[in-house]
């Protein structure tokens, strides 16, 4: 079974993490006992492990993810876990050139013995395409461009023109070579149609959405995958909760998610997985307890119902 089966599987719904594995207030994160807590999840049935790109601190924007460079944290977890899945969540296709993340694609793959699931964006903050010199305007082509060139890189000795950001002639190959494919999952609409990515993803990345907005998105998808005639790829979302210490504790909203305690949050997965939700990808941010008590939580009370 590779990777990306386990965290994806039709009719299945499994469970990750993002970092920070942490409650904090304001963008920054202090990054403490991350890889005990990683490890810990891992021991706890969590099936993958999440890291968000975020080149810049926006102040505006209100959150800088997990602090460090995504391909340098991935190998950092890699080496404190053994077979829980690393996941972008995601790669900023357009502010990275391709040659750069296809090398990186390739060598984690190599080093975590398979374990990359590869999400990717246009990006949420419209200030940082000047600091890499890229038309905001741009950015859907840009992703576009990127996308298919990152493909291309992983075949042999591969003859590809990118409008952006240069070409090979087949004279040359990107090295470390692995030889599979690594699953790409487009997160929102990064500035594509439903059915691009349909077609060119391996599957969907979205967001937390009220059920009823769930069912038509759900719908959509299943559409626009019969219209490139796909049976069925993996569809994937985020959500915040925050995890009481009452079990029966109703739900009250927070910020892309809900606090409440563990019998809701059982059953609010439930309905995900009925709606055809494949993983979701649990943040801590706005907890009101600790990430280590609610990873623990979560682990002995709410896993068990989807091993």
């Amino acid at each position: 079974m590779t990777t990306f089966s386990k965290i994806a599987t039709r009719g299945k719904l499994t469970l990750g993490l993002v970092f920070p594995l942490e409650a904090y207030n304001g963008p920054i994160a202090k990054m403490e006992n991350q890889e005990q807590l990683a490890k810990r999840a891992e021991e706890l049935g969590f099936k993958a492990l999440w890291f968000r790109d975020v080149p810049f601190n926006d102040p505006n924007f209100g959150d800088a993810g997990q602090l460090f460079d995504p391909w340098i944290y991935m190998t950092h977890i890699m080496n404190h876990t053994s077979e829980i899945a690393l996941g972008s969540a995601s790669i900023i296709l357009p502010l990275r050139h391709p040659v750069h993340t296809a090398k990186s694609i390739q060598s984690l793959q190599i080093l975590s013995n398979e374990r990359l699931v590869l999400g990717v964006a246009s990006g949420d903050r419209p200030i940082e395409y000047p600091a890499f010199n890229q038309q905001l305007e741009q950015k859907s082509e840009l992703f576009r461009d990127s996308f298919f060139y990152v493909k291309a890189l992983q075949g042999d000795f591969p003859n590809y023109t990118s409008k952006f950001y240069g070409n090979t002639n087949g004279a040359i190959d990107l090295v470390p070579k692995y030889h599979q494919k690594t699953p790409m999952l487009v997160t929102g609409h990064s500035g594509q149609s439903l059915d691009w990515i349909a077609e060119h993803s391996d599957g969907w990345l979205y967001y937390p959405r009220d059920f009823n907005t769930l069912h038509i998105i759900m719908q959509q998808w299943r559409e626009a995958l019969s219209k490139t005639k796909k049976d069925w790829k993996p569809f994937m979302q985020s959500l915040y909760v925050d995890v009481t210490t009452d079990a029966k504790a109703k739900p009250t909203p927070i910020h892309l998610g809900f606090k409440s305690g563990t019998e809701y949050l059982n059953a609010h997965l439930k309905l995900l997985e009925s709606n055809g939700v494949n993983h979701v990808i649990l943040n801590l941010k706005y907890g009101s307890r600790s990430a280590e008590e609610m990873i623990e939580e979560i682990g002995e009370k709410v896993i068990p119902s989807f091993s």
